[in-house]
């Protein structure tokens, strides 16, 4: 015990003496805002200090996917990397599931949380769990038996089938855990602590980048090897979380305001019943993306495969370039819940509002940077230029770089509407911005429309792709700004929080 205290002791000093370079920029951006009088300084502290962990995280899960296609497009070539962008969308499929049950887990903790009810927020995180489970489980059995099929509907391809079934077969494996680490990781934030999941996640991300480099090219398995890491990873991180909510305390990193009893019950009622009604918008929410993902593939496809690899790559970019929505999402999420947990909803409504404001300056500055470097960035996915489309790709990332911007209101915005349980109106915002618009002008973009005998609309080429970018990120950007700023997500939390008795004592 003493050499763990000495070690945590350790890591605090080399934080304080080494600069880092996620949280620094986000500190920065805060302080000014603060100087310039659009957030309070304990608010901005605050908010700092559950975004950056969130960042790091983000930033090492999409550097692990850019990673992935990057390997495999260095070790096997364009049909590897449209493999793999064919099998994403399905892989996606966790992450809506797990994001739904995640964002029920999410919204309960910290208004147990902020109303000091531990045993609440324990029964949310096994019901979280419990059903996370039984809901994968049916989806990894389905992509083990019938990956090639799957793979099929998007293209027609027979390199790109090979690719994608053997990496989705694999990669179905690691689902379940994949899930389980959403609802970890969302509990931990419930709880006012980023940084535990930040370790977890980062840690299973740069073991998973590892991985990768073993299996993909010491031993030559392609795709496969990808998938192995992936998965391999994903169990890892699932062990972490579990011993440390389990054992309420984790070497190194000290003790949880929470400790999780495995006998406890998995199936209360009306937990159940919370977290469904919660968690079911955002699951469509995240469904919505991710079931967009496969028309508009298809439609990618019809440009051809440099296309479909420079349109994979650049969703990769915006991906990571995304992570700081995770951070000021969640962050609003947990801060907002916890004011809403003790009834203080006008400083809810100030933490939703400034977090907006904190996001937006953040991401106006890192796609200016990322806007510059768009070619140099592109390169970096291949070994061979003249394989890749570069112009494409570059003009790409740089149209992902404006639309990003947009994306960061979004999901700012979500994040108080997550917090209160009123979901409804970003799964309806994520719809109509996908199927509503983005998916249509991609379409026009490749193939043109006829109406019927009355008109015929030629194709507009990489421009529908362009504008469907916006389109995505624009549509949710103004309806949940619009839904936030009504006030009545207040209103909607009323029916989720905790009895103002603790259950503690």
């Amino acid at each position: 015990m003493y050499l763990l205290r000495l070690l945590s002791q350790l890591l605090d000093l080399l934080r304080d003496l080494i600069p880092n370079p996620v949280r620094l920029p986000i500190h920065w951006i805060g302080r000014a805002l603060v100087r310039l009088g659009l957030m309070d300084a304990e608010r901005a502290r605050r908010a700092t200090k559950l975004v950056w962990p969130r960042v790091i995280t983000g930033l090492a899960r999409m550097s692990k996917n850019a990673a992935d296609v990057a390997m495999v497009g260095v070790a096997v070539g364009p049909a590897a990397i449209a493999g793999v962008g064919f099998a994403a969308p399905y892989w996606g499929l966790a992450f809506a599931i797990g994001s739904g049950f995640a964002a029920g887990t999410i919204a309960l903790v910290s208004q147990r949380y902020g109303a000091e009810s531990f045993d609440g927020a324990s029964q949310a995180v096994r019901t979280s769990a419990f059903l996370v489970v039984v809901v994968t489980m049916p989806i990894t059995v389905l992509f083990w038996f019938h990956s090639t099929a799957l793979i099929s509907l998007l293209t027609n391809d027979a390199d790109s089938i090979a690719m994608g079934s053997a990496y989705l077969q694999i990669i179905g494996l690691g689902i379940p855990f994949a899930g389980l680490n959403l609802i970890g990781s969302r509990a931990f934030v419930g709880l006012d602590d980023a940084s535990t999941p930040m370790m977890f996640r980062a840690g299973g991300a740069a073991a998973n980048i590892g991985l990768n480099a073993v299996f993909i090219f010491a031993l030559g398995m392609g795709v496969v090897g990808a998938a192995l890491g992936t998965v391999f990873a994903n169990v890892a991180v699932t062990l972490a979380f579990v011993l440390a909510l389990i054992a309420g305390r984790f070497p190194g990193l000290g003790s949880f305001p929470v400790q999780v009893d495995p006998f406890g019950s998995y199936i209360d009622r009306e937990t159940v019943f919370d977290i469904v009604r919660i968690g079911v918008p955002v699951m469509g929410r995240s469904l919505v993306w991710t079931i967009a993902e496969f028309p508009m593939l298809a439609i990618v496809d019809i440009f051809g495969q440099d296309t479909v690899a420079a349109y994979v790559i650049a969703r990769r970019v915006w991906g990571l370039m995304n992570t700081p929505g995770w951070g000021f999402g969640l962050a609003s999420s947990s801060l907002v819940g916890q004011e809403l947990g003790t009834g203080k909803e006008d400083i809810a409504e100030q933490y939703g509002r400034e977090i907006i404001r904190f996001a937006v300056a953040v991401y106006l500055l890192m796609a200016a940077i990322v806007f510059v470097l768009a070619e140099p960035v592109a390169l970096l996915f291949t070994s061979d230029p003249s394989e890749l489309s570069i112009p494409t790709t570059v003009a790409l990332i740089r149209v992902a770089c404006g639309a990003v911007v947009l994306q960061g209101i979004s999901g700012a915005a979500a994040g108080p509407l997550d917090a209160s349980g009123d979901t409804r109106w970003t799964f309806y915002s994520q719809l109509l911005g996908m199927f509503g618009v983005a998916i249509p002008l991609a379409y026009l973009g490749a193939a043109g429309f006829t109406i019927s005998t009355i008109a015929t609309i030629s194709p507009i080429g990489l421009w529908g792709l362009y504008l469907a970018f916006f389109a995505e990120a624009g549509i949710p950007a103004i309806m949940n700004y619009y839904r936030f700023m009504t006030g009545r997500w207040k209103k909607v939390s009323r029916g989720f929080r905790p009895s103002p008795t603790s259950d503690d004592d």
